[in-house]
């Protein structure tokens, strides 16, 4: 049996190349929310403040969550040669999002009973030290939103060159721009959320000090549980889209097809696009002509879709001319 040289139909299945500036971001922002959310848990019992309990307990939900993009750049960082990922490993990250999400669910219910029996039977607060660390606790939060987004922590998404032929596995396109990170957007915004949960604290806070609405504190703890639940309910839908491979409604399925249909002839009978890294996608497509052409040839004319990373492309003859 003739052994065959192999090399140019094969190619790495690492789509997304990973983002290790914002890795170690990530790590620093943990171990900074990581401390200040300890210290305001303990000041939130020892004052008696729900608002401060609430930022506390809203921190730590994000030290888990940014723990956890934080491991999920690890693993889809380590695993990326790993042969058993058919796609890659970038949907570690986008895992590692919904998890989060589900956890800030969770803590948002925990602070909406919190908050309620704490209006139906007050405790009292020492507002000074409160508002002390309440304000510390928004210098913190803007500055790991600084951390994350400063000059640096943003990597282009590379794409791969695929030198292909045959039945046509490989890429029609080069990216070469800078995308959106997932994993770091939801970190951003768990960051962001945070502080504005330290905003809330010290509205009530000042309140409750200065104007003697004591039963605003538990109030805010209710607005800082819905705004929780707000933002893990919009990142469990965009993180579940991903992982359920919802793309067909993507503007990207109108380009493909108006790419391979252009000359009136081919028709695709059966499309499947889904996301395989940051700004990357795969494509299978059954492609039907009177008059066919090779799959290379079709292959070529998805050439400017720059986020096509892998694409199969089966080509079919209509039989007797009756296809419609």
């Amino acid at each position: 049996m003739a052994i065959h040289d192999l090399s140019a139909w094969r190619h790495d299945h690492t789509y997304d190349p990973g983002n290790r500036a914002a890795e170690r971001r990530t790590w620093w922002v943990v171990a900074i929310t990581a401390v200040t959310m300890v210290v305001e848990i303990v000041a939130g019992w020892l004052t008696g403040s729900m608002a401060l309990l609430a930022d506390g307990w809203h921190m730590s939900t994000h030290v888990v969550a940014l723990s956890i993009s934080g491991v999920a750049y690890y693993l889809a960082r380590s695993w990326s040669k790993d042969q058993r990922f058919a796609f890659g490993t970038w949907k570690i990250e986008v895992l590692g999002a919904f998890s989060s999400a589900l956890l800030l669910t969770v803590v948002a219910l925990a602070m909406i009973i919190e908050s309620t029996r704490r209006l139906l039977d007050p405790e009292h607060i020492d507002f000074g030290p409160a508002l002390a660390v309440a304000v510390v606790g928004l210098l913190v939060n803007l500055a790991s939103a600084w951390v994350l987004v400063a000059p640096g922590a943003q990597e282009p998404a590379h794409g791969h060159d695929d030198d292909q032929a045959g039945h046509d596995h490989g890429r029609a396109g080069h990216d070469h721009g800078h995308h959106h990170d997932l994993n770091l957007r939801s970190a951003y915004v768990h960051v962001l959320a945070d502080a504005f949960t330290s905003v809330l604290a010290i509205l009530a806070l000042a309140a409750g000090m200065w104007l003697g609405w004591n039963w605003l504190d538990p109030v805010m703890g209710l607005v800082g549980a819905g705004l929780i639940g707000w933002w893990s309910k919009g990142l469990i839908a965009d993180s579940a889209r991903v992982l359920l491979d919802r793309e067909m409604e993507a503007p990207l399925v109108g380009s493909i097809r108006a790419a391979v249909e252009t000359d009136g002839d081919a028709e695709i009978a059966d499309l499947h696009v889904w996301r395989v890294g940051r700004a990357s996608h795969a494509a299978v497509l059954t492609i039907v002509a009177h008059d066919p052409l090779t799959p290379a040839a079709y292959r070529a004319r998805l050439a400017g879709i720059p986020s096509l990373v892998h694409v199969s492309v089966e080509v079919n003859r209509c039989p007797h001319g009756d296809c419609p």
